[in-house]
């Protein structure tokens, strides 16, 4: 029978790889998912590393198991500074939605072909602004 320790650990790193793979897809909503999935197994792993005390008080008194509230702290931390992050990255990918009229990353839909003087416009600035 596995132990608590090694099903933390394999969630985690499941719920990890879910986020990397969704980050290295090639839409936006793809990589705003992924940013939120990863940062849920970040912030499982900084709790975790805290342990969970039971009928532990946070704060030092007579002797006894004591709960550090350091790592739920940070994690309540860490979710609110996500929360506004993931708010400013759809944004982000709306505006970039909306300039390209494409949804993926790049702006380049894959399968149509790029247009021939996609550079030409800026090796032309560069060439101008060279002194001969």
């Amino acid at each position: 029978m596995p132990s608590m320790e090694f099903l933390l650990a394999t969630g985690i790193g499941a719920v990890t790889t879910c986020g990397l793979w969704l980050l290295l897809r090639g839409r936006s909503f793809s990589v705003v998912l992924g940013l939120t999935v990863l940062g849920y197994a970040v912030n499982v792993f900084i709790f975790a590393m805290g342990r969970l005390w039971r009928n532990a008080p946070a704060i030092l008194g007579q002797g006894g198991a004591v709960a550090d509230p350091l790592p739920q702290a940070l994690v309540l931390t860490a979710i609110v500074i996500g929360f506004a992050t993931t708010g400013f990255v759809i944004e982000l990918a709306l505006r970039s939605r909306h300039d390209n009229g494409s949804d993926h990353v790049d702006g380049h839909e894959p399968g149509t072909p790029l247009p021939d003087d996609a550079g030409a416009d800026a090796v032309a600035d560069v060439r101008a602004e060279v002194p001969r």
